[in-house]
């Protein structure tokens, strides 16, 4: 559940703090092992599956926003409250953030359904619903798929020794810290894909060769890592230079 407003504005979180900070796609370390529930559920409480209904409904069904915009919402999270908070509360301030930065959700009448909901935690959602006008959005639905059609031909063949290149992108990247400046080798080519940097942000698609690459764990984490251990990311062209 949002306990907080969302911020409206890319600039609400300091660039620094977006992918090089908690959010980065690597996860960061000293923060123990991770916890393992059994036999844990698909969701802990309804509200979890509500979210996940309300981004296929934005995401899958209305197009109103891509799978780059919604993993950037989540990034934009104030650091604190991104740790603080679960998996669906991430997705949750996500979807609204985007939603609110859209204008398909007022931030007005989000504050008013929520102190609506507070005031009355027994009544069924539907009940600010009836009689509440009907938003008209347009939809920025594109291809389903990442996929598009190779326009030049790949750089690195496989078997190819390449490097990460250290970067510190102030957006969204697919591209985790912990290889950023690690050398790998290519295992395989993924096809032409969508730039999450650039989609993200609405730059448009900006398509490149995607690579899985095979980094030893060594490289990655030194000693500490086990002997004979292999990680393999799947790294945008960009990402990548010869080693």
């Amino acid at each position: 559940m949002l306990t907080s407003r969302p911020p409206t504005g890319i600039d609400d979180v300091h660039p620094s703090e977006e992918m090089d900070g908690v959010h980065d796609l690597g996860g960061m370390h000293g923060f123990g092992p991770v916890a393992r529930e059994t036999n844990e559920p698909p969701f802990h409480a309804p509200w979890e599956a509500a979210v996940v209904a309300m981004m296929r409904a934005t995401l899958q069904g209305a197009g109103l926003y891509n799978i780059d915009e919604f993993r950037h919402g989540i990034e934009r999270m104030e650091p604190a409250h991104y740790l603080a908070s679960s998996y669906f509360e991430h997705w949750l301030e996500g979807i609204v953030r985007i939603l609110i930065e859209k204008g398909v959700v007022d931030l007005a009448e989000l504050d008013a359904r929520t102190a609506f909901f507070l005031e009355r935690p027994g009544v069924p959602a539907s009940a600010w619903a009836r009689g509440a006008p009907v938003a008209s959005v347009s939809s920025t639905r594109g291809p389903e798929t990442s996929f598009r059609q190779p326009t030049v031909p790949p750089r690195f063949a496989v078997g190819a020794a390449v490097l990460a290149r250290n970067i510190h992108p102030s957006g969204h990247t697919r591209l985790p810290r912990y290889a950023r400046g690690k050398r790998g080798v290519i295992d395989a080519q993924r096809g032409f894909h969508v730039f999450p940097d650039t989609s993200a942000h609405g730059l448009g698609d900006q398509p490149q060769h995607v690579y899985s690459v095979r980094f030893d764990a060594r490289e990655l984490w030194g000693e500490v890592a086990e002997p004979g251990q292999r990680v393999y990311l799947d790294l945008w062209e960009s990402y990548l230079q010869s080693a």
